[in-house]
């Protein structure tokens, strides 16, 4: 994609979900980037975490030509400050913070190893992001209520059985 600035329709998902209907590719690309610098806050994106990431852009619109540039970026000595300061969409309603932080737990735990160092980085991005300490706990037990509410639906259609 040559031109970062041009506006790309957001997937039905994004719409139903976010209310958002178009966003430059610029902020599709520097959102997982965010993602991957939070959740490999530890030192390394699992598979999972990066699987995690990439069946979420998918779902949200990403051009498959940005997605694949989350395989090779340097999260490692990514700027997280700089990252978000060029995410923007077409809906000034919309909480990037909310939003970024509820996606950088919900990746960091796709390994089922949501480690202290991610949760550092999770705080630092709602600090950055100027989210209040209550939003993001909230947000934390959002997600665990998520993954709950998951397994009992799983055990109750038994798509998951004791062993």
């Amino acid at each position: 994609m040559s031109n970062l600035k041009e506006a790309i329709p957001a997937s039905e998902f994004m719409k139903k979900n976010l209310g958002i209907s178009e966003a430059p590719a610029e902020a599709y690309l520097n959102y997982g980037y965010a993602l991957l610098a939070i959740a490999g806050a530890d030192g390394k994106v699992s598979e999972a975490e990066l699987n995690w990431l990439l069946n979420h852009q998918r779902i949200v619109g990403a051009p498959e030509e940005l997605i694949e540039k989350y395989k090779t970026f340097d999260y490692k000595n990514a700027d997280l400050e700089n990252l978000l300061s060029k995410i923007r969409v077409d809906v000034s309603s919309w909480s990037k913070s909310r939003s970024l932080l509820y996606h950088a737990i919900q990746m960091s735990r796709a390994d089922n190893d949501y480690s202290i160092e991610e949760q550092k980085a999770v705080k630092k991005a709602a600090k950055l992001l100027k989210v209040e300490d209550d939003v993001a706990l909230a947000l934390n037990r959002l997600i665990e209520t998520e993954e709950a509410v998951t397994a009992l639906r799983k055990a109750l259609l038994q798509t998951e059985v004791l062993a």
